[in-house]
């Protein structure tokens, strides 16, 4: 005989196995990105060219003020797991520059208790990411996530910060700039 307690469980199981699902699903892209315990503080300094540059840990980016045709700053919904928030630089010429900050979604929906679960494994999943970084001496937090074919643009340089404060240094330095018409050096180290 089945009680109301036994199809509660088994509610409770199959929310807790698409939870996982989930989690295969997406893992990859958010084990890649690691906050730091205790992130530095950007900076942001005038320059005397009329160039904006900006030194992330994934590279170096440099623009003629003159050739910025547009900045914007929105945050979307990938793959219904994570949300991107992000700053485009379009140039006029070749490239658009992308910076952007990945939050798994289920950041924006706590006190939820499968986001507690999704959340905690996610904690989990940046703690092994860390480890296997340190062990390969490699900065694995700080690279863009890719999946091949799907995530490849021509044309497109894309940089990944570590915190929404960094991202929002960024975006405020390469407007102050390009409003006007000064050039600027912004730097996370």
């Amino acid at each position: 005989m089945e009680t109301c307690h036994d199809l509660n469980m088994f509610k409770l199981n199959s929310k807790l196995l698409r939870i996982m699902a989930l989690w295969l699903s997406f893992g990859h892209a958010l084990m890649a990105q690691e906050t730091p315990t205790a992130p530095e503080k950007p900076s942001d300094s005038a320059s005397a060219n009329r160039f904006w540059q900006a030194t992330l840990g994934g590279g170096h980016y440099m623009v003629a003020l003159d050739r910025i045709s547009s900045v914007s700053r929105h945050k979307y919904v990938l793959d219904g797991a994570l949300i991107v928030d992000e700053v485009t630089v379009d140039a006029l010429g070749q490239s658009l520059a992308r910076f952007y900050f990945i939050t798994p979604i289920s950041d924006a929906v706590k006190g939820n208790g499968a986001a507690a679960v999704v959340s905690s494994a996610v904690d989990r999943g940046r703690e092994m990411i860390d480890k296997a970084a340190a062990t390969a001496g490699a900065a694995v937090h700080e690279m863009v996530v890719k999946k091949f074919p799907e995530t490849t643009h021509a044309r497109t340089v894309e940089f990944r910060l570590l915190s929404e404060a960094e991202l929002t240094g960024l975006y405020d330095s390469v407007r102050a700039a390009w409003e006007s018409g000064r050039g600027r050096k912004f730097a996370v180290k």
